[in-house]
């Protein structure tokens, strides 16, 4: 536009005078402007175009002169470029006259024009911007005057026009307010527009942020749709400035008013002030009791003074109730509350009829391995030790005798209201059993009994309730030695017993099985004498002998040098031989037998027959000799001879006789 004004300016002044600043200030140089483009025409065509152009007064005709002084630095206008000082002066004066700006920047603007696709903004600039009637849907009116802001999107689009954006720059200003409203801590209000997964979208100042589920309420929240199209107060708790996106809470401001009130609250508390309160949430520990903006605790143990097992058995949300503050941390904000101090202890309260040497009744509250807690009334437990159970004085299992909610009765055996202690004894109930246990139980009487426990050395046997014994394992059985009871009798068999033994004052009865038969052993002695032998079968075998059984259900033991065989092997387990009786003791119930004596017996005997009918042929042939003898007086040359051959003989057969 500019230098349109220029080159008519130029145009109009072809004829007039323009003072050159080349020549003196009293010189003035005229020429026609045709004779100054005739002038300049060979050189137009090489001038480079002159990029600047000043007010008309101070271009200069160029005057008439040679080719070899033609001043190259003249165009086609017959007009000449300013020196490098001028031109960055007048450069200077007009750059001075517009506003500098950048894109992205936001700037404030007047609304100067209106058409139908677009809206005219004249923010100062050189030219007027341009921003899309889209851009202004959330305003009612638009008209010439009013102003907005707006941000710099191009200063010279395809177009060459200024484009401007009404809502990048109202995003860029809603994105510094949020910034600065999460340094600040300030409360913003935005309106909740839809629903999204996992939370929702709220709109503030034209910036979508994002409000988790989690952070809408402090209870909660399962519907969302009830909060689409609300307006409400945000915190803004997270931003991320890279990708321009904030997250709000709207439950961290209910979190802030609720410490205010509960700081409030906290200060006017005493210990021992009595407050109305609502049940919040029952726990498996205790409740949650509303007071009015703050929580306190109600533990169950502070609930009543009997046993709790939930606390659901007595509370339940919603349900409103008195608690006394029993203490409070101003710190760490806790307040623990109590509902059973509202009423005086039942110990305190202990019924006249609940007496030592009284018959009581109560239910199984809790069991321990030294006993179980009965609840005489709520609040009032007595313990029922485990000694007190029954008058036997075997041990007694109080978790295999009692049974949580059972009842029992019982007889007061302590009792303590200043410690709050009572013992009650549940065998105290019937008359103690040992009193008679003689008339009852006689010596050698017989009985039958049921096993109640196996140890090592013996079975525990329950005649009756409170009375029992032991059969010691040397006592189950005559003949047969058990390495251990179990091999003879199991828990809860029924078994019959002999009373053996009383021991009034340790409460202890000895009892025996095998006594209910007849002593075989005397009999065994008859049957099984030393040097007889007997087929015998070997049961068990290890390196130092072997247990044979032998008839009538009798246990022999072999050592492992009687267990060679003729052959020279041994005797192995499972097989049956002839086994010789080498020892018989009687009072200890003891045999040993041996194979190898049994074979070792037949060689014996078979020497000692050789020898007997060695010794018999010597004493014939003696008798031989004799006769012979007396029968010759002279003894001739064969007879010599007959009387050495018998001689010979002789000492063989005695020969014979020594091996």
């Amino acid at each position: 536009m500019e230098d349109q004004t220029i080159n008519s300016e130029v145009t109009e002044s072809q004829d007039e005078t323009v003072q050159t600043p080349a020549a003196s200030e009293d010189t003035t140089v005229t020429m026609s402007a045709d004779a100054a483009h005739e002038a300049a025409q060979p050189a137009a065509e090489d001038a480079a175009p002159v990029q600047t152009r000043a007010p008309r007064h101070y271009y200069t005709t160029v005057p008439e002169t040679s080719f070899d002084d033609f001043d190259w630095s003249v165009d086609k206008r017959n007009v000449t470029a300013y020196k490098e000082g001028d031109r960055q002066k007048f450069d200077t004066l007009y750059g001075s006259t517009f506003k500098a700006i950048a894109e992205s920047e936001l700037l404030r603007g007047s609304i100067v024009g209106l058409t139908k696709t677009d809206v005219i903004i004249n923010i100062g600039f050189k030219s007027d911007g341009l921003v899309s009637l889209n851009e202004f849907r959330d305003m009612s009116e638009v008209k010439i005057g009013d102003e907005i802001e707006v941000m710099v999107v191009e200063k010279e689009d395809k177009n060459g026009h200024l484009h401007l954006s009404r809502k990048l720059a109202r995003a860029a200003r809603a994105w510094q307010e949020i910034v600065n409203f999460y340094k600040t801590g300030e409360v913003v209000t935005g309106t909740i527009t839809s629903k999204t997964k996992g939370g929702l979208i709220v709109d503030v100042y034209g910036l979508e942020t994002f409000l988790p589920g989690s952070q809408i309420d402090v209870k909660p929240v399962t519907d969302y749709d009830q909060y689409v199209g609300k307006t409400m107060d945000f915190k803004v708790v997270k931003i991320n400035e890279t990708i321009r996106n904030a997250v709000v809470s709207h439950k961290a401001l209910i979190e802030s008013d609720i410490e205010q009130q509960r700081s409030v609250i906290i200060g006017q508390l005493e210990k021992g002030q009595v407050l109305e309160g609502t049940v919040k949430n029952v726990t498996d520990f205790g409740a949650f009791i509303d007071l009015g903006g703050v929580d306190g605790l109600l533990y169950i143990t502070d609930i009543s003074w009997g046993r709790v097992t939930h606390p659901s058995e007595i509370l339940h949300n919603g349900q409103k109730l008195n608690v006394v503050v029993l203490d409070f941390d101003d710190e760490k904000k806790r307040i623990s509350l109590g509902l059973k101090q509202l009423t005086p202890h039942p110990w305190d309260n202990l019924p006249a009829e609940i007496a030592e040497g009284a018959r009581v009744k109560g239910k199984v509250v809790n069991i321990e391995d030294y006993g179980a807690f009965l609840e005489i009334m709520p609040g009032v437990e007595g313990l029922v030790h485990v000694s007190e159970i029954t008058w036997s004085s075997q041990p007694i299992n109080a978790k295999e005798f009692f049974k949580l909610g059972e009842e029992h009765e019982a007889v007061v055996v302590t009792l303590d209201k200043d410690e709050r202690k009572m013992s009650l004894s549940i065998k105290q109930m019937t008359e103690d059993p040992w009193d008679h246990i003689e008339n009852k139980f006689p010596i050698d009487s017989r009985h039958t009994g049921v096993v109640k426990n196996i140890t090592p050395y013996g079975v525990f046997v329950e005649l009756e309730t409170g009375i029992g014994g032991m059969i010691h394992i040397s006592d189950l059985s005559w003949i047969k030695r058990y390495n251990h009871p179990s091999e003879f009798v199991r828990v809860g068999d029924k078994i019959e017993v002999a009373i053996l033994s009383i021991d009034k004052e340790n409460r202890k009865l000895a009892l025996g099985h095998k006594q209910l038969e007849e002593d075989p052993w005397n009999t065994f002695e008859t049957v099984f004498p030393i040097g007889s032998i007997h087929e015998g079968s070997v049961t068990r075998k290890d390196e130092k002998g072997a247990t044979v059984q032998l008839q009538y259900g009798l246990e022999a033991y072999a050592p492992a040098r009687h267990l060679r065989k003729e052959d020279g092997s041994n005797v192995e387990a499972e097989e049956t031989l002839p086994f010789m009786i080498i020892e018989f003791d009687r009072n200890d119930k003891r045999i040993m037998v041996s194979h190898s004596k049994v074979w070792e017996q037949v060689k014996t005997e078979e020497k000692e027959a050789a020898r007997k009918e060695a010794t018999v042929e010597s004493e014939k042939t003696k008798k031989a000799v004799k006769n012979i003898q007396s029968k010759v007086e002279k003894p001739t040359l064969g007879d010599l001879g007959t009387l050495a051959a018998i001689k010979d003989k002789m000492k063989k057969a005695e020969d014979d006789a020594a091996e």
